[in-house]
């Protein structure tokens, strides 16, 4: 299936950029129409998913944060969101709820699970000292 719109989006693996890339995502969905609702769960799984790259990813380092949306027919919107950092060791581990390998108190280890509860669908690849790819789907529906 070929996309009807995508944009690619690089930045430093910095704090500071997580609303940025989150607001670019969103302003870019905004073409579908989405409700509130909808937006806000977009906007909510971008910002855990590029927090993990920054946080666990690249852990003290600031490497590079990779964001490739596509818009479907239909209105799927499909997000990828990548670093070339450590990696996830075992990733059914890393996504059951409270699971951290962050500091306990700064991190509730909720982040694939806020993730799982705001997207349609969030599929995780990684390989060791390769980096990790989040790919989140969501069907926007369409209005009445």
């Amino acid at each position: 299936m070929m996309p009807v719109n995508e944009m690619k989006l690089c930045f430093e693996s910095r704090s500071c950029n997580e609303s940025f890339a989150r607001s670019a995502v969103a302003a870019f969905v905004a073409v579908l129409d989405p409700n509130v609702e909808e937006l806000s769960d977009i906007k909510t799984a971008v910002s855990e998913a590029v927090t993990n790259c920054i946080v666990h990813g690249y852990k003290n380092d600031i490497g590079t944060v990779y964001i490739h949306v596509k818009i479907f027919e239909g209105a799927l919107v499909r997000i990828l969101i990548k670093d070339r950092g450590c990696g996830i060791a075992d990733i059914k581990k890393a996504m059951e709820p409270l699971f951290t390998t962050g500091n306990a108190e700064e991190r509730s280890g909720m982040g694939f699970t806020v993730m799982e509860a705001s997207m349609d669908k969030v599929k995780v690849t990684s390989k060791m000292g390769m980096g990790t790819t989040v790919t989140l789907t969501k069907y926007i529906k369409a209005k009445d």
